[in-house]
């Protein structure tokens, strides 16, 4: 009787492994179609960030298309215009590519993960070198964003130490729609920063749907990304 129970404890723990590990991060996007949002600075309409998925079998690919202007008694100070494409192999991130126009100055990343090694080799307009395989790309898709301890820039490569902190439970309304969501704190742990480059952000999380609802932050005024749509297959 001991040796029946004791085998069929192992098959439960067994079978709990095998679901846990199908059941993998980017399964959580396997009916996402798009993730439309807006960009406001100072409360003003700027631009879009919006993220389409392309799921087939074990292979997901997310492309990003962001673009906004800053204008001020209509002459352009600021803008950015960026497509990026991430590319994702039973869970493991294998590439990511991405090209930036801001203010005329171009930026890029070729990212590509060396299976061999274990590690991620980077060429981008900032930064080229390796990084460890648990970074992330910071893109606002990706709720895993609050789980890393470094990430890497979708503009440029550069790779960033980051702490995140949970701050409170809240009720938030967006488009008329109430969402209870987790706020958490994101900021770069490393002090030898300059200020305009240091990771500052407030992060509005809906877990139960593993959705980034809004993201807000300071620099040279108030900016917020916010969740306009969501489309899915």
């Amino acid at each position: 009787m001991k040796i029946k129970l004791k085998f069929i404890v192992i098959i439960i723990i067994f079978l709990t492994l095998i679901i846990s590990k199908s059941y993998s991060h980017t399964a959580h996007y396997k009916n996402f179609k798009k993730i439309e949002m807006d960009i406001y600075r100072n409360g003003e309409l700027i631009g879009f960030s919006v993220y389409e998925f392309i799921n087939n079998g074990n292979i997901l690919e997310v492309i990003n298309k962001t673009e906004f202007k800053v204008k001020v008694l209509g002459v352009k100070l600021f803008s950015i215009n960026s497509l990026g494409k991430e590319k994702y192999e039973n869970d493991q991130l294998i590439e990511f590519n991405s090209e930036t126009l801001q203010n005329r100055k171009k930026k890029f990343v070729n990212l590509k993960f060396d299976q061999h090694l274990n590690i991620f080799k980077i060429r981008g307009s900032s930064y080229e070198g390796t990084a460890h395989k648990d970074n992330i790309v910071g893109n606002w898709w990706n709720h895993k964003i609050l789980k890393t301890t470094s990430q890497i820039s979708p503009l440029s490569g550069s790779v960033k130490q980051q702490a995140v902190t949970f701050i409170s439970r809240e009720i938030i309304n967006i488009n008329g729609k109430n969402f209870e969501v987790d706020r958490f704190k994101l900021e770069s742990t490393d002090d030898n920063l300059e200020t305009d480059k240091r990771l500052n952000f407030d992060i509005w999380y809906d877990n139960k749907n593993n959705i980034i609802i809004k993201v807000e932050y300071n620099r040279l005024g108030k900016w917020q990304y916010i969740l306009k749509n969501i489309k899915k297959n």
